[in-house]
């Protein structure tokens, strides 16, 4: 298993959307920035939205274990392998994430029971 490197791609806001059901004032994700770098396997980084993490861990699981080595979805969505292109799930103001495989091995730190 191998870490899956997250960077944060941009941060936006749904003016329409906001203006109609948000909260006056309401403006994009005030917890992370463009160009923030995290990096993961199979536990949420420290800094990272935990909705956020709810929304992309399944991508960052596959990464991990070898999913980079092919294109996700047969190719019809992201046109380089070991890349997947997220968002969190806040409809008004989603953050949107780049996933990329990388050769850095996990650093197990539980051991298997025996």
């Amino acid at each position: 298993m191998n870490k899956v490197k997250i960077t944060v791609l941009k941060t936006t806001l749904d003016g329409e959307l906001a203006a109609q059901y948000g909260v006056p004032g309401l403006s994009a994700c005030p917890m992370l920035k463009a160009g923030q770098v995290f990096y993961a396997d199979y536990a949420k980084p420290d800094g990272l939205c935990d909705e956020a993490w709810k929304a992309i861990y399944q991508y960052v699981f596959a990464l991990a274990h070898g999913a980079g080595e092919t294109l996700f979805y047969y190719g019809d969505w992201i046109k380089e392998p070991g890349v997947a292109i997220c968002s969190c799930n806040d409809g008004l103001r989603p953050v949107i994430f780049k996933l990329e495989a990388t050769a850095l091995p996990a650093q197990m730190t539980y051991q298997p029971v025996r």
